[in-house]
């Protein structure tokens, strides 16, 4: 078998990395051998295919990780409130989600939401009225979601996921206010990673008795029953209607850190 100048054999399949190329998919790949790289780059076309690649849409997803990683680094403590982005100024859950803001912001606190209406922007309202920093990480969707205009620091993202690494990479606790499937589905995935331990222990305050006590409820009924979670697994989540217990739930849960850092 011919050796190439490294000495190692030549076979039907061509190494680029850590790929490996097949015959078929090699041929499938083939291109104009006089089309050199620069050439490649510098040549107009008519249209930049190479937009809709999979491979530019991953630097995308690592442009919005660089980005929300170098915007948030120097945030500070913060805490990250979620709920519905549909209440008015006249709801309940928008009242609480303001006071719940003004008063961590007063300890000290950052507040990130997802930047848009309704709960959201009540919480970043709350944050800027007791002088905190007011982070609005923002998603593009469908129907345009505009940053609230009490957010201090806004982020834009394409990609869910980069979005939710934010909420949870910078948050020293949640707060759950009554709200839709985004709003339940951040607050299990939050449960699922401190529960497999991918994350440190950190509060999850849902805010509702009336409206989450049916899913307590179920969770103790069913999962809990059915041998689907553990009863330990229930003390990752408090519930309570009280802004001013919210914060003592925090404060109780980062003084226990620092305690055990310092030990």
């Amino acid at each position: 078998m011919p050796s190439d100048h490294r000495g190692e054999p030549i076979t039907d399949h061509r190494r680029s990395g850590r790929l490996t190329i097949g015959p078929r998919a090699a041929a499938k790949m083939a291109a104009d051998p006089t089309m050199t790289e620069d050439r490649k780059l510098l040549e107009p076309s008519a249209r930049p295919a190479f937009l809709n690649t999979d491979p530019w849409r991953a630097l995308r997803i690592l442009a919005e990780f660089v980005e929300g990683f170098d915007a948030l680094a120097t945030v500070g403590p913060a805490i990250t409130i979620f709920g519905s982005a549909r209440v008015g100024e006249d709801s309940p859950s928008y009242a609480k989600a303001r006071e719940i803001g003004r008063l961590l912001a007063k300890e000290g606190y950052a507040i990130i939401t997802g930047g848009g209406p309704g709960v959201m922007e009540a919480a970043n309202r709350g944050c800027q009225e007791g002088g905190g920093m007011s982070v609005g990480c923002n998603i593009e969707l469908p129907h345009e979601q505009d940053v609230n205009p009490y957010v201090d620091l806004a982020v834009e993202f394409r990609y869910f996921f980069a979005r939710k690494t934010m909420f949870v990479k910078y948050a020293d606790g949640f707060v759950i206010l009554p709200g839709g499937f985004g709003t339940m589905d951040e607050l299990f995935e939050s449960l699922t990673l401190i529960q497999t331990g991918k994350i440190r222990h950190f509060p999850i305050v849902l805010v509702g008795t009336d409206y989450f006590g049916g899913l307590i409820g179920w969770i103790r009924e069913r999962l809990l029953a059915d041998d689907m979670i553990n009863e330990s697994d229930l003390d990752l989540m408090t519930l309570t209607d009280d802004p001013a217990e919210v914060v003592r739930i925090i404060m109780t849960s980062s003084r226990r850190r620092l305690d055990e850092a310092a030990s």
